[in-house]
């Protein structure tokens, strides 16, 4: 039997917890052996929400923790206050080396903070990123950084970059990822001044694959594997990808209850398309890594169904088993040194 991957998940985080968070983790413990799920939270409630299940009892512990994080509260305040939250209890475990990775749907502010001033930065790492998978033509690209670092500097951007390829190489499979910066053009002399000043650094960075610049209708098409920006412009981006998808899923269903020969045509395509939006779904690659920490911490939707918890558990799995903090302290830090 492989080593047992342990994820402490936020049982109380997001706008649909407990009841999609205690769901998402038995459909990750059902789907793999090898995980054991510490759920956090207010104890009586997490077990009476399992106890409409059927799973192995061995694969999930439910740690007490009787405070909440809301949304709204000012992270840095919240995470030294709270001790008793469900984040902080969380992220303590993996700090205290219980647990290997963190899952929530709660605070993003709170889960960035707490990453790290609890889990801790990898010494070396300047800033940790927030690194999203989003769905493209071809697959799949890693946004990084997408909300942890609105004024980041060039050295930042070349970690991310470093950083990111490791993991789309490693998780995702992709040999020599192609990583291009966000930029308003596709020529060199282009951009603000950190996009100008961080290009030729890329350029010059023999651990990864520059491609050169990349403008945001050319992110769809799947253009690069690794898309480089600075966490303002990634959160836009992001943000616009969710809003442009879910606008177009709505003009298509109601286009096609037009009329009776629409809704006959919606009939005959309907399992093609629903396979087709399936891939073009952000939920289907889970959360967003923060990437640089001691130990794994995962960031999904505030709104998140059992299935992006199920796969952001599963996430950890590949994490661990590629050995990524391991890789980053290798190829980011000592080739820096």
């Amino acid at each position: 039997m492989d080593e047992m991957t342990r994820v402490a998940v936020d049982a109380m985080g997001g706008d649909n917890a407990p009841v999609e968070i205690v769901k998402g983790a038995v459909e990750a413990v059902t789907e793999n052996k090898n995980i054991k799920v510490y759920l956090t939270g207010k104890e009586a409630i997490v077990k009476q929400e399992l106890s409409k299940y059927t799973y192995d009892e061995a694969q999930i512990e439910v740690v007490n923790a009787e405070e909440v994080i809301e949304t709204a509260e000012p992270p840095v305040m919240a995470i030294r206050k709270k001790k008793d939250s469900s984040i902080v209890v969380a992220m303590n475990l993996v700090k205290d080396g219980t647990c290997d990775a963190f899952v929530s749907a709660g605070s993003s502010g709170a889960v960035l903070v707490g990453g790290q001033l609890i889990v801790g930065r990898i010494k070396g790492i300047e800033r940790p990123p927030l690194a999203p998978l989003i769905p493209t033509e071809k697959g799949c690209s890693l946004l990084i950084d997408c909300g942890a670092n609105v004024d980041a500097r060039p050295s930042h951007l070349v970690q991310f970059a470093k950083m990111g390829s490791i993991y789309m190489e490693s998780v995702m499979g992709i040999d020599k990822p192609r990583v291009a910066i966000v930029n308003i053009g596709a020529e060199e002399e282009k951009g603000n001044a950190l996009v100008k000043e961080t290009f030729p650094l890329l350029k010059n960075c023999p651990e990864i694959n520059f491609i050169g610049s990349i403008e945001a209708r050319d992110i769809p098409s799947g253009y690069a594997d690794v898309i480089v920006c600075e966490a303002f412009a990634g959160n836009i981006i992001l943000k616009m990808y969710e809003g442009v998808g879910a606008t177009l899923i709505k003009k298509v269903k109601a286009g096609m209850m037009t009329s009776l020969r629409s809704k006959i045509g919606a009939l005959l395509v309907k399992p093609a398309l629903k396979e087709t939006l399936k891939g073009f779904s952000l939920e289907e690659y889970g959360g967003a890594p923060l990437l640089g920490l001691n130990g794994l911490v995962v960031k999904t939707h505030g709104s998140s169904k059992s299935i992006e918890i199920k796969n952001s558990i599963l996430q950890c799995v590949t994490f661990k088993e590629q050995k990524i903090n391991e890789k980053i302290k290798e190829k980011v830090i000592l080739k820096d040194e």
